[in-house]
């Protein structure tokens, strides 16, 4: 690796404001960050934002990308739109340069214990193909020995399929935390790796085709438990340059959530 390996994706750079590192360099340009730790940046500071009112579940988190987020200095800006005593809406702003880059929202809720029937249908709720533990590696075709970036913030384990190659199911573990001296939160473990379900399960080769997602939405059942998160995606392509991916999320213990981008599909020039 010819560049030095940061200490972590974002390094806090004063009130509301981060400095972003080469780890969260995407595939697309060297000079954009791939979205999914900035995502994961902005739900963070949600996730703070509701700790106090006793909501600690992200239910949904939905991003709309409104441009390419330059690898540089971001603010993140949160709104509670709405608390009651179960639930919240939250709404953020991600900037660059004095540019809205993103725009996020959140529904957080209270956790209560619950003892649920049994024989429910649909439960247990199923697990990922195969554990972490017996998953191969897998590597990312973009990653640079030149350059560090999101194939360097991220380890990854194949648990049925092969990346790139259609659906597939893919762990992930982060290498680095997303923040400087920070544990990453159940929550920035999922939108770090969900982000990736349009690349993993790409049934074009990225080197001709562009299919950048312009938006991500999660929805989870549960905060995600351990290190490792399993996104089980598939790509579907419309006839006239639209696209979905949409996967289901699992950790160690079984499903979690599911996701969905919505592409828009080009030749690369």
């Amino acid at each position: 690796m010819t560049e030095s390996t940061p200490a972590s994706a974002y390094v806090p750079a004063g009130a509301g404001t981060w400095r972003s590192t080469g780890l969260t360099r995407g595939p697309w340009d060297p000079q954009h960050q791939h979205a999914g730790p900035p995502i994961a940046l902005v739900v963070r500071n949600i996730a703070l934002a509701a700790a106090p009112l006793g909501l600690t579940h992200v239910a949904r988190l939905t991003a709309n990308l409104l441009r390419p987020i330059p690898i540089a200095e971001l603010a993140v800006a949160v709104q509670t739109d709405y608390a009651g005593r179960n639930a919240a809406h939250f709404s953020a702003v991600l900037s660059s340069g004095g540019k809205e880059v993103a725009r996020c929202t959140a529904l957080v809720q209270r956790e209560a214990d619950l003892v649920l029937p049994k024989g429910l249908p649909g439960h247990p709720l199923p697990q990922a193909p195969r554990p972490p533990e017996q998953s191969p590696e897998g590597s990312f075709p973009f990653a640079s020995e030149e350059r560090v970036g999101y194939a360097d913030l991220v380890q990854a384990r194949v648990a049925a399929g092969a990346l790139f190659r259609g659906p597939c199911a893919i762990w992930f573990r982060l290498r680095h935390p997303l923040i400087e001296g920070e544990a990453p939160m159940p929550i920035e473990r999922v939108a770090v790796a969900a982000d990736s379900g349009n690349g993993i399960s790409a049934i074009l080769d990225y080197r001709r085709y562009a299919f950048v997602n312009s938006d991500l939405t999660i929805n989870l059942l549960r905060p995600a438990a351990g290190e490792w998160v399993c996104i089980e995606a598939q790509t579907l392509l419309g006839p006239a340059s639209g696209g979905l991916a949409e996967a289901r999320i699992y950790d160690a213990q079984g499903l979690i959530g599911r996701s969905t981008q919505s592409l828009a599909v080009r030749l690369r020039e």
